[in-house]
């Protein structure tokens, strides 16, 4: 079973066993505008709990993604480099940037709910 969280930075992680897929939500994409350029991380590589892990450039800005866990990339979402505009068709679904390995189930207390991100990004 998947399990959906958020971030106040708009990424979102889904949860199945100790492995998670991240990306950025609906709302971040549309405050980027139109993505240009991804950058993502290379498996093998170790992320920490709210560092940057990946960037993503749009035409009005570049940003960092952060990890919302600790662990280990298994997968950097290689048709994102091929084709960056994916992130704004589809940035909760084929436009995840990275899935990880996590290494502590504790880094997910804190992380919010859809009910709350849709609070929090209401509050905005």
């Amino acid at each position: 079973m998947t399990t959906l969280y958020f971030t106040e930075e708009h990424e979102w992680i889904a949860v199945d066993g100790d492995v998670a897929t991240v990306g950025i939500t609906d709302f971040a994409q549309g405050q980027l505008g139109d993505v240009v350029f991804v950058e993502v991380p290379d498996a093998g590589k170790a992320v920490s709990k709210g560092k940057e892990a990946a960037v993503v450039e749009s035409v009005k800005a570049a940003s960092d993604v952060y990890s919302p866990v600790s662990g280990t990339v298994t997968e950097g979402n290689q048709a994102l480099v091929d084709d960056p505009a994916l992130v704004n068709r589809d940035p909760e679904g084929e436009g995840w940037f990275f899935k990880v390995q996590i290494s502590g189930t504790g880094d997910l207390d804190g992380l919010m709910d859809k009910a709350a991100y849709d609070a929090f990004v209401a509050s905005l």
